[in-house]
């Protein structure tokens, strides 16, 4: 299939902000801007979809399922549909030209879906597989998306990115307990609540005690863990590249530092990063 030059080729709109979408800044090489930017943007607006505005989760539900059938469309050699085309035709455009997985892109939709239907039924992950499972389509496709676009395929690297999507997912986790939970998004899994003594009635309350305290404390070190286990990927991506993973891996960490020092207080208060962050972490990603 024919595909048109570089300047008339669909243009992506810029990264702002989407909290799984780990890259923003400048050092991400020019070559790879139009990419990230065509996939961010199929994310950023799957995720209103399932998460924004007053639509009921069968309309959500509805709305995702129809997003879903667009992308297989899209990736078939199809013409966008004109109300999606802003998302579809610049993803298509990168679909041919780079050849990414579509399967990693399903995924995301998948997990956007599970949300909804567990966040409509007050539903719980019975344990930590159950929550990896959901990680693995909610945040390792990104990392695999952009390994791909880096040119790195090894199995190694692979799982590492996995490992440090997966701890940027159960860092965005414990950082938004006093925002999910109200919202009946139940993350702390039922064999970590039963292990600390910790039933949903007592995370409802919002009041910490010492049980509360040992179970976000564990779940701090399982993603702290996970983020180590991954930390040697910063090596393989040279350049820039390997700059922009250092400053996510770093933010991250401080994320996790700030959860750690509320004692379980991220039960009630949502802490995030500021200016005064950024020297620590470009120091410790100096030091990596």
């Amino acid at each position: 299939m024919n595909t048109p030059p570089p300047s008339s080729s669909p243009q992506a709109a810029p990264v702002t902000h989407y909290e799984n979408f780990p890259v923003a800044s400048w050092l991400c090489p020019a070559p790879l801007r139009q990419p990230i930017a065509a996939i961010y943007a199929f994310a950023r607006a799957a995720d209103d979809l399932a998460d924004e505005g007053t639509a009921t989760p069968a309309q959500r539900l509805q709305q995702l399922q129809a997003y879903r059938s667009e992308l297989h469309a899209t990736a078939g050699g199809q013409p966008p549909a004109p109300h999606w085309a802003h998302i579809f035709a610049p993803l298509q455009h990168q679909l041919q030209q780079r050849q990414l997985p579509v399967g990693l892109l399903d995924d995301l939709l998948s997990a956007f879906i599970q949300d909804i239907e567990k966040t409509r039924d007050g539903a719980t992950y019975a344990d930590r597989e159950a929550l990896l499972d959901y990680c693995r389509r909610s945040a390792n496709p990104v990392g695999r998306l952009l390994l791909h676009l880096y040119g790195v395929h090894d199995a190694q690297a692979l799982a590492h990115s996995d490992a440090i999507c997966t701890a940027l997912q159960l860092i965005n986790f414990w950082q938004d307990l006093s925002e999910d939970i109200p919202r009946q998004r139940h993350y702390l899994t039922d064999a970590d609540c039963q292990r600390w003594d910790v039933t949903r009635q007592d995370l409802a309350r919002q009041q910490v005690t010492p049980s509360i305290q040992k179970l976000i404390a564990d779940n701090v070190a399982w993603a702290r863990a996970s983020m180590q286990k991954g930390l040697p990927l910063v090596h393989r991506l040279p350049g820039r590249i390997g700059w922009e993973l250092r400053l996510v891996v770093q933010g991250g960490l401080r994320v996790l530092d700030r959860v750690e020092a509320q004692q379980g207080a991220s039960l009630h208060t949502r802490r995030t990063l500021g200016k005064a962050d950024l020297p620590r972490m470009l120091w410790r990603a100096l030091w990596m």
